[in-house]
């Protein structure tokens, strides 16, 4: 399945005993469909107030349901905040986790001298007047194999902080400016790191250089603060072509008004 979800409400997508998550909302939505507990696995973990396009579930099927009728059937029991996208069977080995090749993500900062009603709760608002230039300057230093210990949160269970950046790019319409990353993974808080870098490099706090700086530091500390969650979009994995899952479609155009 591929699903969408919005993080506000959430403590994220992992169940947490006594609040609500988006895995718990999916789970009991299809355990109620089948007439069994259903468990998914996921192709991403998300945290409180992170959004998603299309994440990606497998689950094994106790009973038989064409795919419109999973599809339709389990966001009748799903909250207004989640939504299944697409359903389609896939084959014994595919894996959510494991079969990925890449993950791809969008942080979305509202750039103007107000604050929003509209946005507040799905960007990051910076009042101070971003250059993007030097922000993707900085961002093609951070590109390629490295060790990302500097972009990592300390609460990182990963096993080795090295992940291949295959994309980092900038880009703005109007007040809202866009940062896509894509990566073979990402470490815990990674891509809001990576995010709260380039902000203080558009406003001009530091140099372009200071990201690689930063980077070759392998330290936290040496790093900027953490952006806000709700301006951090999980917008899909990449599988091989094998599997035929509609994830390479997934346009998070709206999000800039592209």
């Amino acid at each position: 399945m591929g699903v969408e979800y919005d993080g506000n409400g959430f403590c994220g997508w992992q169940r947490q005993l006594g609040q609500a998550s988006v895995q718990q909302s999916l789970e009991e939505a299809l355990s109620r469909l089948a007439g069994t507990a259903i468990p998914v696995t996921v192709a991403g973990r998300t945290d409180t107030g992170v959004h998603a396009l299309c994440q990606v579930v497998h689950f094994d099927a106790p009973v038989q349901r064409s795919a419109e009728s999973w599809l339709r059937a389990t966001n009748t029991y799903l909250p207004d905040g989640v939504a299944v996208r697409w359903a389609q069977p896939v084959s014994a080995h595919f894996h959510a986790r494991f079969s990925a090749t890449a993950r791809r993500y969008r942080y979305v900062i509202l750039n103007r001298r107000e604050k929003s009603a509209l946005w507040r709760h799905h960007t990051a608002w910076v009042y101070s007047p971003l250059a993007i230039e030097p922000m993707q300057v900085a961002a093609d230093l951070l590109l390629g194999t490295h060790d990302f210990s500097a972009f990592r949160a300390s609460s990182c269970q990963a096993n080795s902080p090295v992940r291949s950046l295959h994309r980092l790019t900038v880009s703005q319409r109007g007040d809202l400016i866009s940062i896509d990353a894509e990566a073979n993974g990402f470490l815990h808080h990674m891509v809001r790191n990576l995010a709260g870098v380039l902000i203080a490099i558009g406003r001009g706090d530091q140099s372009p250089q200071w990201a690689a700086e930063v980077l070759a530091s392998r330290d936290r500390c040496q790093a900027g603060v953490t952006a806000p969650p709700g301006g951090l979009y999980f917008v899909a994995p990449r599988y091989p072509d094998e599997f035929a899952l509609p994830v390479d479609a997934v346009d998070p155009g709206f999000l800039t008004g592209t």
